[in-house]
């Protein structure tokens, strides 16, 4: 019965992580570098991470900067953001590229807000199926004799205790994002 939970619970951090991941990527008016973690460029033939061939810096408050390692990438890098969704139109002098992070609208905020409820939604329901695969594995063991009843009923209620748990770290990670986006 132990495996089962723990199997559960390092699943349900994984979820929670990667709604962590998600968010960082999220852009919130002010300069984050890890806007750039899902930018692939094109280097030599290769898809590479932007933070893979540049030093990337937070210069001011809505001004990141990008100086890549090696100058004959600057143009890929370019045209790497511009071809992405960040909505951002890289300044170059041919050596060092900027990112500067306009304000966001009232209208964008709210558009955004959306998107990261949609998000913790999404974990939710993974956190959820997580727990139903959990409670299906010991319906299985109790079956086959492995546990007792009141085993499968301490499973039930320590799996849901788990469940309710990172639910509840889900809308924490959400209302401080939320917080952040509408604050700025």
């Amino acid at each position: 019965m132990q495996e089962v939970l723990t199997q559960a619970e390092t699943k349900m951090k994984k979820t929670l992580s990667v709604l962590t991941n998600e968010y960082a990527t999220i852009r919130a008016g002010r300069a984050n570098p890890a806007v750039l973690d899902k930018i692939m460029v094109d280097y030599y033939g290769t898809p590479t991470a932007v933070n893979q061939l540049a030093a990337i810096s937070v210069s001011e408050a809505r001004l990141l900067t990008i100086q890549p390692w090696d100058a004959s990438s600057v143009r890929a890098i370019e045209k790497a953001i511009l071809s992405s969704e960040l909505g951002i139109n890289p300044q170059s002098d041919g050596k060092v590229i900027r990112l500067m992070f306009p304000q966001l609208t009232e209208e964008r905020r709210r558009e955004i807000t959306k998107d990261i409820a949609k998000m913790s939604e999404e974990a939710k329901v993974a956190v959820r199926a997580i727990r139903r695969d959990a409670i299906e594995k010991l319906k299985a063991k109790k079956k086959t004799a492995e546990i007792t009843e009141d085993d499968l009923k301490q499973g039930e209620k320590k799996t849901q205790d788990l469940t309710d748990k990172y639910c509840k770290e889900i809308d924490i990670l959400f209302e401080k994002k939320q917080k952040e986006i509408m604050e700025i």
